[in-house]
């Protein structure tokens, strides 16, 4: 296997050198590893915000790990602007899945977590989301600022 990637570098590097690649070496995008990183944001539940349990938990924020590993989220944490945090206890997020953090309470799964709040965390107009290792470095952030949607792609 490591004799056919040095081959694979070799015939790139006597591609560039021979003007192959128009003389141009571009590296991949860190993305095309892939990440972990966030994917969407519902941040205004659908019907009124009546603090129901089931309204709270139609407030969520999505994490995807487009890597091909599993990753350990254990300590890292999902904050909003206002500096609610919602920190991952023992929890590993399969390569390729997503896990949607709910507002509201119900029962951890590898699919859904839930930070057991009884009060809204994503304002309804203006807010940023930002995930962070345990370590305290940014992961990633997704912020929005208009009122008549309910949700963001990140």
């Amino acid at each position: 296997m490591r004799h056919r990637k040095a081959a694979a570098a070799a015939a790139l590097a006597i591609a560039t050198t021979a003007g192959g690649l128009g003389g141009l070496v571009t590296a991949a995008p860190a993305s095309a590893a892939g990440s972990v990183h966030l994917a969407k944001i519902y941040y205004n539940s659908p019907g009124s915000d009546n603090r129901s349990n089931a309204s709270l938990n139609a407030e969520w924020v999505q994490i995807k790990n487009s890597t091909s590993r599993a990753v350990s989220l254990k300590g890292w944490k999902l904050t909003d602007a206002s500096r609610h945090v919602y920190t991952f206890g023992t929890y590993t997020l399969g390569a390729g899945k997503t896990v949607t953090v709910h507002t509201g309470k119900g029962r951890d799964t590898a699919a859904h977590r839930y930070q057991n709040r009884r009060a809204y965390v994503w304002d309804n107009t203006k807010d940023t989301a930002t995930l962070t290792k345990a370590s305290g470095a940014r992961v990633d952030s997704c912020g929005y600022n208009n009122a008549r949607r309910s949700y963001v792609t990140c």
